[in-house]
């Protein structure tokens, strides 16, 4: 049964199929949530004798989704031995053989393989399976459906043309339509079922367009600064924490301070109610397989630099693996995501509602500025600020959008505001 952790499920993988011999605490199928895959585990040792939900299908909290029985899987020579012993004939009462009950009307099934042949009208006890245990598949019953090849027609003999003038044959031309390209020889498409993240993340995204009323101010930060800082103290600080000084935690640093200065950023809305909060839970947007994750790096205001350069590296490593656990996923603030390891110059970031504020940062580029009247090449990052406007005033967007921009360019603020 489907863990009471999660609410609405789809199968990702069945681990074991009918007749496997499985043990409690075994792996059987893989379940793919909104936030993370996870692995449900066999309840009692025994043989797994019925699949009710195949890959692909969606399940609730409380579904059954498989059955295991009690006992052992037969040995395969067992098998061999019952198929090769003669059993004693049946008769009926007037002496004649007896019918022998059809074993196919046993035959397992897969779900989707008991909807299609239902839909087609398809008696699937005639259908032989070619899965395991002969299981019955959707593969064997879409052949049962597949229309025989009929053999190509001759074409009829072409009726001998008469001769035409040279203007009839002018005329013909002229009417005829050009001759059709033919298509390219490969012209291949591929359907692949989106995964239950890649579900979620689309409906989520267009519930924050539908219900948020958002916004995007843009700034741009020089990173000189920070790369200094960087250069000079990246061996120390590695040999003391034993973790890279990365823009993460700069960046981290800069959003809590500019949260404080203008809360209404890190707040919600609440049906009625807006909801301000004096904590600070900022979700970093990690890269994985099938979209983004966003983990939770909490009271961030509380850690120091190591602290979040740490935790960034171990939330980021194991969401690639797969290895988060929901907790670690859910709540948060403010988000903050980087488009800039991409390569991306420039972008408008998304609300992670309920969250009211997301920051987008991008690429570093050396650009030409104006600086005390001189032209000077600097490196640059533009960055994005998506507000939502229901609560968020266009000028506290751009000023909390400044004070960030502020504390990044003078790094040794950050301190003051740690």
């Amino acid at each position: 049964m489907l863990g009471e952790s999660i609410v609405e499920a789809t199968i990702g993988k069945w681990l074991k199929q009918v007749g496997d011999q499985v043990e409690a605490g075994e792996a059987l199928v893989e379940l793919e949530t909104d936030k993370v895959n996870i692995e449900v585990m066999a309840e009692q040792s025994g043989v797994l004798e019925q699949i009710v939900k195949g890959d692909g299908e969606n399940v609730a909290i409380g579904d059954v989704i498989g059955q295991i029985a009690s006992g052992s899987a037969p040995r395969p020579d067992a098998e061999v031995a019952d198929q090769s012993s003669a059993a004693p004939a049946t008769h009926a009462a007037d002496g004649s053989a007896a019918p022998v009950a059809d074993d196919r009307a046993s035959r397992p099934a897969t779900p989707v393989a008991q909807r299609i042949a239902t839909d087609q009208g398809i008696d699937i006890r005639a259908i032989t399976g070619s899965g395991p245990g002969g299981r019955i598949t959707k593969e064997d019953v879409v052949a049962r459906t597949a229309p025989p090849a009929t053999p190509p027609t001759a074409a009829p003999a072409p009726l001998a043309a008469k001769s035409a003038t040279p203007a009839e044959r002018a005329q013909e031309q002229q009417r005829s339509p050009a001759p059709a390209l033919a298509p390219a020889p490969d012209r291949r498409e591929e359907r692949v079922r989106m995964s239950r993240r890649r579900q979620t993340i689309a409906a989520r995204l267009v519930e924050a367009q539908r219900t948020a009323a958002m916004l995007t101010t843009f700034n741009e930060i020089d990173m000189s600064a920070v790369i200094a800082i960087r250069k000079r103290r990246k061996d120390s600080f590695r040999e003391r924490h034993g973790v890279g000084l990365g823009f993460m935690s700069f960046f981290t640093k800069a959003t809590v301070g500019a949260l404080k200065a203008f809360p209404m950023l890190n707040a919600e809305i609440q049906g009625d109610e807006i909801v301000v909060k004096h904590y600070y839970d900022i979700g970093i947007a990690v890269g994985v397989e099938d979209g983004l994750v966003v983990p939770v790096l909490r009271d961030a205001d509380r850690q120091s630099f190591a602290a979040i350069e740490r935790m960034i590296a171990d939330l980021a490593a194991r969401a690639r693996e797969g290895k988060l656990t929901l907790p670690e996923l859910q709540g948060g603030t403010f988000t903050i995501t980087n488009g800039g390891i991409f390569g991306s110059l420039m972008s408008t970031p998304i609300l992670n509602t309920p969250q009211v504020g997301i920051l987008g940062m991008h690429k570093i580029e050396e650009r030409p500025i104006a600086l005390s009247g001189q032209v000077v090449i600097r490196p640059m990052m533009y960055v994005a600020l998506s507000y939502d406007h229901r609560i968020v005033d266009g000028n506290e967007a751009v000023r909390f959008l400044v004070r960030i921009k502020e504390l990044v360019e003078d790094p040794e603020t950050l301190l003051l505001e740690g």
